[in-house]
């Protein structure tokens, strides 16, 4: 069974998403990219994940995931490149969509994106205050990348 995922990636540009918070949950993964395989743990769930290549516009792959036992996706960490991403994860309703923002921890410390899953590349969705620049398609912001480059470590003017 395949899924096509439609997702469009944005920076936030205050914390104010957080009092239209729903619920938050502490997300810890881990990737290797020549894979495109991705180990999540999700408060006291596991998953996997595979993920494929991103169109042109960086809107729309194929992803499928799954939820397995915690202790199975413990020790699957161990296959895993170094640079586990570390995050929280609010869920915020904004109109008849909810956002997804990360906030990251760690060596990626300073970084929050928010991400919506639309049903279409052309469907429109409230834009709360909260949120600022378009970043979908900048491989920059892909967990694969931030693995490897942590945010911390970028040059910013």
């Amino acid at each position: 069974m395949s899924m096509i995922e439609i997702e469009r990636k944005f920076l936030v540009n205050s914390s104010r998403f957080k009092e239209h918070s729903v619920s938050r949950q502490q997300i810890a993964q881990g990737s290797h990219p020549e894979r495109t395989v991705r180990v999540r743990i999700m408060g006291e769930s596991g998953f996997i994940t595979i993920k494929g290549k991103g169109n042109s516009s960086g809107t729309t792959r194929l992803e499928w995931e799954t939820e397995i036992p915690l202790l199975e996706a413990r020790p699957l960490f161990d296959l895993c490149e170094p640079g586990a991403i570390q995050k929280t994860r609010y869920r915020v309703p904004a109109g008849k969509h909810i956002f997804e923002v990360d906030e990251f921890l760690g060596e990626n410390h300073g970084l929050v994106l928010a991400e919506i899953e639309l049903s279409d590349e052309a469907e429109t969705f409230e834009h709360p205050d909260w949120l600022g620049e378009e970043v979908t398609g900048d491989e920059r912001y892909y967990n694969a990348y931030l693995s490897r480059y942590p945010f911390t470590a970028w040059a910013r003017p």
